[in-house]
Protein backbone atom coordinates (compact mmCIF):
# COMPACT_ATOMS: atom_id res chain seq x y z
CA UNK A 1 0.00 0.00 0.00
CA UNK A 2 1.37 3.20 -0.80
CA UNK A 3 1.66 5.90 1.81
CA UNK A 4 -0.57 9.06 1.14
CA UNK A 5 2.67 11.10 2.68
CA UNK A 6 5.28 12.60 0.02
CA UNK A 7 8.38 10.92 0.06
CA UNK A 8 10.67 14.28 0.38
CA UNK A 9 8.48 14.85 3.73
CA UNK A 10 9.51 11.29 5.13
CA UNK A 11 12.83 11.95 4.24
CA UNK A 12 12.78 15.22 5.69
CA UNK A 13 11.41 13.93 8.44
CA UNK A 14 14.13 10.88 8.94
CA UNK A 15 16.80 13.62 8.90
CA UNK A 16 15.83 15.19 11.10
CA UNK A 17 14.70 12.53 13.68
CA UNK A 18 17.81 11.40 13.34
CA UNK A 19 19.79 14.75 14.01
CA UNK A 20 17.36 15.54 17.12
CA UNK A 21 18.33 11.27 18.09
CA UNK A 22 21.83 11.98 17.81
CA UNK A 23 22.16 15.05 19.78
CA UNK A 24 20.14 12.90 22.59
CA UNK A 25 22.70 9.86 22.29
CA UNK A 26 25.25 12.67 22.71
CA UNK A 27 23.74 14.01 25.51
CA UNK A 28 23.51 11.01 27.04
CA UNK A 29 26.84 10.23 26.75
CA UNK A 30 26.84 8.21 23.79
CA UNK A 31 29.90 8.76 21.41
CA UNK A 32 28.42 8.58 18.05
CA UNK A 33 30.18 6.18 15.65
CA UNK A 34 29.04 6.43 12.31
CA UNK A 35 25.39 7.24 10.75
CA UNK A 36 23.97 5.92 7.80
CA UNK A 37 25.64 2.64 7.74
CA UNK A 38 24.77 0.87 4.60
CA UNK A 39 25.10 -2.85 3.79
CA UNK A 40 23.58 -4.85 0.76
CA UNK A 41 20.59 -5.41 3.15
CA UNK A 42 19.75 -1.83 4.10
CA UNK A 43 21.05 0.95 6.81
CA UNK A 44 21.74 1.02 10.42
CA UNK A 45 20.70 4.61 11.41
CA UNK A 46 23.35 5.42 14.00
CA UNK A 47 26.12 3.49 14.68
CA UNK A 48 27.37 4.62 18.68
CA UNK A 49 29.63 3.48 21.75
CA UNK A 50 27.88 3.92 25.30
CA UNK A 51 31.14 2.97 27.16
CA UNK A 52 32.43 0.17 26.43
CA UNK A 53 29.65 -1.21 24.63
CA UNK A 54 28.90 -1.02 20.84
CA UNK A 55 25.58 -0.01 20.25
CA UNK A 56 23.04 -0.03 16.95
CA UNK A 57 20.53 2.45 17.28
CA UNK A 58 17.06 2.15 15.19
CA UNK A 59 16.25 5.81 14.81
CA UNK A 60 11.80 5.89 13.89
CA UNK A 61 10.77 9.14 13.86
CA UNK A 62 6.83 10.01 13.29
CA UNK A 63 4.56 13.04 13.25
CA UNK A 64 2.46 12.58 15.94
CA UNK A 65 0.73 8.93 17.06
CA UNK A 66 -1.98 8.55 14.92
CA UNK A 67 -0.64 5.82 13.27
CA UNK A 68 0.85 3.88 16.75
CA UNK A 69 4.10 5.02 18.48
CA UNK A 70 7.64 5.27 16.93
CA UNK A 71 8.58 2.43 18.98
CA UNK A 72 5.80 0.38 17.71
CA UNK A 73 7.14 0.66 13.99
CA UNK A 74 10.13 -1.42 14.87
CA UNK A 75 9.17 -4.73 13.22
CA UNK A 76 10.14 -7.77 13.94
CA UNK A 77 11.46 -7.81 10.40
CA UNK A 78 13.36 -4.69 10.87
CA UNK A 79 14.68 -5.80 13.94
CA UNK A 80 15.93 -8.98 12.20
CA UNK A 81 17.50 -6.72 9.35
CA UNK A 82 19.44 -4.36 12.07
CA UNK A 83 20.82 -7.53 13.60
CA UNK A 84 22.12 -8.85 9.67
CA UNK A 85 23.50 -5.44 9.21
CA UNK A 86 25.23 -5.29 13.12
CA UNK A 87 26.74 -8.90 12.34
CA UNK A 88 27.76 -7.44 8.88
CA UNK A 89 29.27 -4.36 10.78
CA UNK A 90 31.57 -6.68 13.56
CA UNK A 91 32.75 -8.75 10.86
CA UNK A 92 33.87 -5.81 8.43
CA UNK A 93 35.46 -3.42 10.83
CA UNK A 94 36.94 -6.28 13.28
CA UNK A 95 34.78 -5.66 16.13
CA UNK A 96 34.74 -8.60 18.49
CA UNK A 97 30.98 -9.60 19.24
CA UNK A 98 31.44 -8.29 23.00
CA UNK A 99 29.05 -6.31 24.86
CA UNK A 100 26.56 -4.78 22.11
CA UNK A 101 22.99 -3.23 22.10
CA UNK A 102 20.36 -2.17 20.43
CA UNK A 103 18.91 0.46 21.00
CA UNK A 104 15.13 2.36 19.13
CA UNK A 105 14.90 6.30 19.40
CA UNK A 106 11.62 7.29 18.81
CA UNK A 107 11.08 10.77 17.43
CA UNK A 108 7.62 12.12 18.13
CA UNK A 109 6.70 15.60 16.67
CA UNK A 110 3.26 16.93 17.26
CA UNK A 111 2.66 20.73 15.69
CA UNK A 112 3.44 23.60 18.34
CA UNK A 113 5.14 21.30 20.90
CA UNK A 114 8.53 20.31 20.77
CA UNK A 115 9.90 17.31 19.28
CA UNK A 116 9.72 14.43 21.98
CA UNK A 117 12.80 11.83 22.00
CA UNK A 118 13.01 8.88 23.54
CA UNK A 119 15.98 6.82 24.00
CA UNK A 120 14.76 3.27 24.65
CA UNK A 121 17.53 0.78 25.52
CA UNK A 122 17.78 -2.66 24.45
CA UNK A 123 14.63 -2.66 22.91
CA UNK A 124 15.35 -5.73 21.49
CA UNK A 125 18.60 -8.44 21.71
CA UNK A 126 19.80 -10.81 19.22
CA UNK A 127 17.06 -13.06 20.14
CA UNK A 128 14.79 -11.24 18.27
CA UNK A 129 14.99 -12.93 14.97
Amino acid sequence: MKSAVPNDYRVSLGKLGEELACAALQQGGYAIVARRYRTRCGEIDVIARDGDTIVFVEVKAKAGQECGTAREAVTRRKRRQVIAMANDYLSRHGVSAGALRFDVVAVTMSPGQPPLVDIIQNAFTLDDR
